[in-house]
């Protein structure tokens, strides 16, 4: 086995020389030699090419040997590879500082807002058992606190006393009839236990409160004739509240169960109160792309009420900790769009760009799921200049390139994400040329996922596909109110669409579709050109989606090849 791994590093070390000799000026025996001694331009290291000197040694970063490039060859471009190099005077000056990436607790204080309300579970109705006469009322006013058990009102009932009396005569299954006769009456068992001790001349039973709360309804008086089922009184437990608040999709990954919440509301200024989150609501809302989030409040006593009144706005702070993730600075990380990038200090100046995929955001950190290992150095301060040196690197070193070769083919997959797209696209234009806003609403929701799935998809071709990126800024629809925000929504749209689609029409497995033109576009929409396109299939005439009913057949159609203006 030994034998064998030194046997690989032998030949693998041979093909790197192979493949590095046209970069560093080497020749072949198939090339004459030229006579003469060459001129060295400077000596490189093969491994780290951002290593120069003008004098032989060795790499500060290996130990292998500088390769000397000759006048005549260009040597390995380190720019091409992402990498820019500074020299120690450049680093002071731009005062590059770099961190390590390492595992770390992310941590974010979500800020949201919401709601304070009563304990559903714990709001209850009570209501007359039986016909009968309230002869007096031992709570009398709203906003009294009961406790489970309390008297609230005493009634007078002939057919509930009648059954007191039969219960105390009676013995065996008969007396446990009518016991169930009187749960069925609003007596509870506490109240059945002790009628044997009831004296005989009473003529009134008490009605308990079911459950300790705030009586927030009165809806009795004394001497008041009352009918089975009447609501008598309205009791709430305020002694812990629900706070309620949206998430909204971004926030869902550190929203879980039994996080702590720390709530504020202008009415108690300089306070707060913790609870602990219990319920979120599985149900989307598809307009807002939230959904409701509960924690529950302990709400204490303060002079004989309860500190949190119902139904008041409160704001909500969540702590959010995510533990022992791979994580850098926010500085180390420049978003360009979807993109993520950092640049990792490689030592002796050489500083290399590398993609990232970032996954929780906190307030200070960000989590680092793919491109980093624990222990890379990146840049923290000076990395927007490190990339506009890139920028530069790349301009001066890339050559000219021609205009991108137009596509071929498409795979199977393409053509029917393409199909898809188009159909939908279709749709939204047509719902418009008829004035139909719902109808637009519904194909723009799909229009937004077809064209993420088909920028995905694209992204994959070998030839570029100019428009991607206009596309996936216009594809974000929401459900419009109204025809005309609908037109200027669909007019980018359609605009980015046409510049992704047109240039696809001759290549092999693109879905039929026609190509329609709008010249007083600017006559509906603020601000746009004069001409605007919109794309079609079926063959049927052009129908206007700008105008609508207005003036449904003012369309042009552009045939594969037209110039636009």
């Amino acid at each position: 086995m030994k034998h064998f791994v030194t046997l690989m590093l032998v030949t693998s070390g041979i093909a790197g020389g192979w493949l590095l000799r046209d970069h560093f000026g080497g020749s072949s025996s198939t090339v004459p030699v030229t006579a003469g001694p060459r001129k060295v331009l400077f000596y490189q290291s093969a491994m780290h090419p951002w290593i120069k000197s003008d004098k032989p040694g060795r790499c500060t970063i290996c130990g292998m040997e500088l390769v000397p490039v000759y006048e005549g060859a260009k040597g390995v471009d380190s720019a091409a590879a992402g990498v820019v190099a500074l020299t120690q005077s450049q680093i002071q000056v731009v005062n590059v500082q770099t961190v390590a990436a390492r595992p770390q607790t992310v941590t974010r204080s979500l800020l949201v807002a919401g709601i304070i309300n009563e304990n559903a579970s714990r709001h209850r109705v009570l209501a007359a058992y039986v016909d009968g006469r309230i002869d007096s009322l031992h709570v009398n006013f709203m906003g009294a606190e009961v406790t489970e058990g309390q008297p609230l009102a005493e009634l007078y009932s002939s057919m509930l006393l009648q059954s007191e009396r039969e219960y105390r005569q009676l013995t065996g299954d008969l007396r446990k009839s009518t016991a169930l006769r009187l749960r069925q009456m609003g007596l509870t068992p506490a109240q059945i236990g002790v009628l044997d001790h009831k004296s005989g001349d009473a003529l009134t039973s008490q009605i308990l409160s079911p459950v300790g709360g705030t009586v927030v309804e009165k809806n009795v008086s004394e001497g008041q004739y009352v009918v089975a089922g009447e609501k008598l009184f309205e009791i709430a437990d305020f002694s812990v509240m629900w706070f309620q608040f949206r998430a909204y999709e971004q926030d869902m990954p550190w929203i879980a169960i039994g996080q702590t919440v720390t709530v504020t509301t202008p009415s108690l200024p300089g306070k707060s109160f913790e609870g602990k989150v219990t319920f979120i609501d599985p149900n989307f809302d598809e307009a807002t792309r939230s959904t409701k989030v509960r924690v529950e409040l302990p709400n204490p006593l303060v002079d004989g009420h309860r500190a949190l009144l119902n139904r008041l706005y409160a704001d909500g702070s969540v702590k959010i900790e995510a533990p022992g993730v791979l994580a850098v600075p926010k500085s180390a990380v420049i978003q360009t769009g979807r993109q993520a990038v950092a640049y990792v200090d490689k030592s002796s100046g050489a500083y290399v760009l590398v993609p990232l995929t970032i996954g929780r955001r906190g307030d200070k950190l960000l989590e680092v799921l793919t491109g980093l290992v624990a222990g890379d150095k990146v840049v923290t301060n000076g990395n927007l200049l490190i990339d506009g040196q890139a920028e530069m690197n790349r301009s001066f070193a890339s050559p000219a390139t021609s205009a991108p070769s137009p596509v071929r083919a498409l795979t199977e997959a393409q053509s029917q994400t393409l199909a898809d797209f188009v159909k939908v696209a279709d749709a939204m234009a047509n719902a418009l040329a008829t004035d139909d806003l719902p109808a637009f609403n519904r194909a723009g929701g799909q229009a937004e996922m077809q064209a993420g799935s088909l920028i995905e998809s694209l992204r994959l071709l070998r030839e570029v596909v100019p428009g991607l990126d206009g596309l996936d800024k216009a594809r974000h629809l929401q459900n419009e109110k109204d025809l005309h925000q609908a037109r200027v929504v669909f007019h980018k749209f359609s605009m980015a669409a046409i510049h992704v689609l047109e240039p696809l029409r001759e290549a092999e497995g693109m879905p039929d579709f026609q190509v329609w033109e709008c010249r007083m576009v600017d006559k509906v929409i603020d601000g746009a050109p004069k001409f605007g396109y919109w794309l079609q299939t079926g063959g049927r005439p052009g129908s206007n989606p700008f105008f609508g009913s207005e003036m449904q057949d003012c369309a042009k159609e552009i045939k594969a090849g037209d110039k636009r203006p």
